[in-house]
């Protein structure tokens, strides 16, 4: 895999304080900021899908409105 150079500018305590950590100084700067920046682009990317699953089914939808009275609609099994 192509890895393209980057440019990132960190203030000299941030970046002191990156270059410190075991898991940085074992794997490299570059390795662990790869994996920072993968998890963070998953965790927007369920965020997002988290919203719209919302906004689709959520409380203030008009699927929401429309399934409202289903659970009184049919039988169900005694628990």
């Amino acid at each position: 895999m192509y890895m393209k150079p980057v440019q990132v500018l960190f203030d000299e305590d941030l970046l002191a304080a990156l270059d410190s950590d075991s898991d940085v100084i074992e794997r490299g700067r570059s390795k662990v900021l790869r994996g920072l920046v993968a998890n963070y682009l998953e965790e927007r990317r369920r965020a997002i899908v988290d919203a719209q699953y919302a906004a689709g089914y959520g409380v203030e939808s008009r699927v929401h409105e429309e399934f409202a009275d289903w659970d009184e609609e049919g039988e169900w099994p005694d628990e």
